[in-house]
């Protein structure tokens, strides 16, 4: 686990409530907890946010997979993800707790406890306009077993049961990495679009050509897409960077449970929706 970096005491505590950590909504929302906050013994990665257009910060690779899975959201209900979100309110809302172990999250240097927080807090927008809350708390497997997890979780799950929002333990066995990874793949050309060379009109016209060709034809995508960059004179890649970006706004459905095949038939894509709704829909 990732350790921090100095100990905890009230001025870090009341820093932090300064900076407005644990605050917030969407682009305004910071998280309690940051990658500089600890000595890196893990991947720790900052991914800019396509839902919240802010970076958003992970202190494992199990935590950005299911963020990917989060940020694609096949329904586009989500409207929000706020990481490392602190219960700090806990001991107002949590009344019943003398069979927790609270001893176990506290700096045993200072005496000074620790804020407790939930992997993400993910807001959803309901049929009927309303927003609802989820909680998600993303761990290993392997460290389920510890009793200071299974004391942290039990005291995330009293304080979400009486806030009356939903929660549960995610752990790697309910991720699928294949389709987290080609998420990533396809979202990041949505971070690439402002560095090409085309304005809104030109990606819905190369999009919707580009549609068009894998629809009709029994080539492979790769075929398809070198054909593409070749006939319409684009740099080569352009027709990747478009297939990814049709995948990423949803215009076009391909299996995302396992690795993305370019030498699969392009005609086993299937044509979702047009390009320009594929981009209101991505907020692009």
């Amino acid at each position: 686990m990732a350790k921090r970096k100095t100990d905890w005491d009230e001025n870090k505590l009341n820093k932090w409530l300064q900076e407005g950590r644990g605050q917030g909504e969407g682009k305004e929302y910071k998280p309690w907890l940051t990658v500089t906050d600890f000595s890196s013994r893990g991947r720790c990665s900052r991914i800019k946010g396509i839902k919240t257009g802010r970076v958003h910060h992970f202190m494992a690779d199990i935590e950005t997979w299911y963020f990917y899975l989060l940020e694609f959201d096949e329904g586009n209900k989500i409207i929000d993800i706020r990481e490392f979100y602190p219960l700090l309110d806990f001991d107002e809302v949590v009344q019943d707790k003398q069979d927790i172990s609270k001893n176990l999250f506290i700096d045993k240097k200072t005496g000074c406890p620790y804020v407790l927080t939930t992997t993400f807090l993910i807001t959803v927008k309901l049929k009927n306009g309303k927003t609802s809350y989820a909680a998600r708390s993303v761990k290993s497997s392997k460290i389920l077993e510890r009793k200071t997890t299974l004391e942290k979780l039990e005291m995330e799950r009293r304080y979400w049961q009486i806030k009356g929002v939903d929660w549960a333990i995610v752990t790697e066995k309910d991720i699928n990495r294949d389709k987290a990874k080609n998420i990533e793949w396809a979202l990041s050309s949505i971070h690439m679009l402002p560095d090409m060379r085309f304005n809104e009109d030109d990606i819905v016209e190369l999009g919707s050509a580009l549609q068009f060709r894998l629809a009709n034809s029994t080539k492979s995508i790769r075929s398809v897409i070198a054909d593409f960059d070749y006939d319409y004179a684009l740099d080569t890649g352009t027709g990747l960077f478009l297939f990814r970006y049709l995948v990423a706004v949803k215009a076009i459905k391909i299996d995302m449970e396992t690795p993305i095949d370019l030498n699969a038939p392009a005609n086993s894509i299937q044509i979702v929706r047009d390009m320009e709704e594929g981009m209101r829909s991505a907020g692009g």
